[in-house]
């Protein structure tokens, strides 16, 4: 039967919004066949993530199990607790730079913590219903982010790439370039040719078997190389002693209001990302699938999985687009899939934990060079800059400032600018005539003889009409124009019609013209406004008592001659 309008206008029930799409599936029928396939699915997750999960952490300034902490905890929380039937979460390259900046300056402790408070922030985010607005990230802040992300990341890597022996490693990356430069006479043969041969594994399997999970043959051909020879590479085992058979038993980050004001930055910085990166991946799994995710419900399980994974001792949490799509693609069913790939992965450190101390770091390096190769939108990158100077801009902006600076500012500046040239091509659509735009180029002086010509085109009353969305970015340049008032008519008639929108500062822009034609005597008439509009402009002074409201400029340059 269908819905009433009124059942359709209906906002839905906080039940509706926060049910996690696992409660879902399960009240749609779930039988041992789907438990098969999802089983299956989360298997081939797992197999793609444990070298992810470890390599990640290294990269990140942390230890291996660290990252696999966070697969475990945050991805079985978040595939369980979350909006979308297909997320995978878990540790995510594009926090690389972001975790290890935050823990160089904070230290481990002081990551966890920010980790814990963003948890926070975004099951906050997710509460309040505002997951829709994340989403307005413009594309070229995404494409410039992402892409410094990838450059950074590769950065990080040059030194296990080639096996560099460096005591301190810089996280900015001039500095760091700088100091890899200077040990360069101290790189190893067999790292090179390890980091190489793992890269050619995975290329090559890419080509020939693209279903094959080619990170992990990479990296268990570097463990079975370094078992079988004894190669002296830097391992898992030299660097960090191994991973542990077990997951640690829970903790609250160490508490101060000092600590937490310090580390307030980095925890807002995280949950920005956090949502950001686990919105567009549900996003990519919708389209793949033909699924809606929940956004404010994903955001809140990002929360819970944030928290609970810094009470385990792991990396930030969040929604992984690669993952994810791996997920997709092996035909899982629902939420069950991803909770089976953290049980697996759980499994693989339990069983396999000795096995890891063999894990060459050239072979982890060269799986996060091919991510951050990866990360970086080459064709989207060149295709912005051919093909839009303003978004060009932007793009640059945002890419600029993430590699050599802060992502954080990269990501604040790229928002802002992107904002601004929205904005302004707001502003370029308003037109005071049938035809002419008033805010294309500055113009030193005043209105054109044409367009005062067609103003005064209704005798003794002298109408204006204004197209487009009014709001504060063409409130000056309409102003200018109202202001260029010759001799006084009859009447004057503001024809709002084609006005979409208005906002508090067109509506003071109108007030002021008001006041002008006040004194020189002439009544004020607004036409065809429409009800939101008319809305703003009452609320902002513009009340029938000042002005009067007509239905369209017929009715309203009829009144003014009556």
């Amino acid at each position: 039967m269908p819905k009433s309008k009124q059942d359709m206008n209906q906002q839905p029930t906080f039940a509706e919004l926060f049910t996690p799409k696992l409660v879902t599936v399960l009240r749609e029928g779930y039988r041992w066949k789907e438990f098969k396939t999802d089983a299956v699915a989360g298997l081939t997750v797992a197999i793609v993530a444990l070298p992810l999960s470890m390599a990640i952490a290294i990269g990140s300034g942390a230890k291996p199990e660290q990252g696999l902490y966070a697969a475990v905890i945050g991805g079985f929380l978040v595939s369980a607790l979350g909006g979308s039937r297909f997320q995978i979460g878990g540790p995510a390259g594009a926090f690389i730079a972001l975790v290890a900046a935050t823990i160089v300056k904070f230290g481990y402790d002081g990551f966890l913590l920010a980790t814990f408070m963003a948890g926070i922030m975004l099951a906050a985010i997710g509460y309040l219903r505002l997951g829709t607005f994340i989403k307005y990230i413009p594309h070229p802040v995404l494409v410039g982010f992402t892409s410094g992300i990838g450059v950074i990341i590769f950065s990080g890597e040059i030194r296990d790439l080639f096996g560099l022996a460096i005591a301190h490693e810089p996280s900015e990356l001039l500095p760091r370039l700088k100091a890899l430069w200077a040990v360069r006479d101290s790189f190893s043969g067999l790292a090179v040719g390890m980091s190489a041969s793992c890269l050619a594994i995975m290329l090559v399997l890419k080509k020939v078997a693209p279903r094959f999970p080619g990170m992990l043959a990479a990296v268990v051909f570097g463990a079975g190389a370094v078992w079988l020879f004894n190669l002296p590479v830097e391992t898992i085992g030299t660097r960090f002693g191994g991973i542990p058979g077990a997951l640690p038993a829970p903790a609250f980050p160490s508490f101060t209001p000092t600590r937490a004001l310090e580390v307030f930055p980095a925890a807002i910085a995280i949950a920005l990302l956090g949502g950001m990166e686990s919105l567009l991946s549900a996003v990519v799994a919708d389209g793949m699938t033909g699924r809606r995710h929940r956004s404010n419900c994903e955001l809140v399980a990002q929360g819970y999985a944030n928290m609970a994974s810094a009470l385990f001792g792991g990396l930030c949490v969040t929604g992984t687009i690669a993952r994810t799509a791996t997920n997709v693609r092996a035909h899982a069913h629902g939420p069950v899939a991803g909770m089976m790939h953290s049980v697996f992965l759980l499994a693989f450190m339990v069983l396999a934990a000795p096995l890891a101390s063999y894990v060459p770091l050239a072979a982890l390096a060269a799986v996060l060079a091919l991510v951050a190769w990866n990360m970086i939108e080459k064709d989207e990158f060149a295709h912005i800059l051919r093909h839009d100077r303003g978004e060009a801009g932007v793009l640059l902006a945002t890419f600029l400032l993430t590699v050599f600076y802060d992502l954080t500012v990269g990501i604040g500046v790229g928002v802002t600018l992107g904002a601004i040239l929205f904005m302004h091509r707001m502003a370029e659509l308003v037109e005071v005539s049938t035809q002419t735009q008033i805010v294309d180029e500055d113009r030193a002086d005043g209105v054109p003889a044409e367009r005062t010509a067609y103003l005064a085109n209704g005798g003794d009353v002298m109408i204006y009409r204004i197209a487009g969305p009014f709001f504060f970015g063409a409130a000056g340049s309409v102003a200018a124009v109202l202001g260029e008032i010759g001799a006084a008519p009859r009447a004057f008639v503001l024809d709002l019609d084609a006005v979409p929108l208005a906002d508090a500062t067109a509506a003071q822009t109108l007030d002021g013209f008001l006041k002008k034609a006040k004194r020189a005597g002439v009544p004020l008439y607004i036409a065809g406004a429409r009800p939101q509009v008319r809305h703003v402009l009452e609320a902002n002074g513009l009340t029938e008592d000042r002005v009067i409201y007509a239905a369209s400029v017929d009715e309203a340059r009829r009144l003014a001659l009556t």
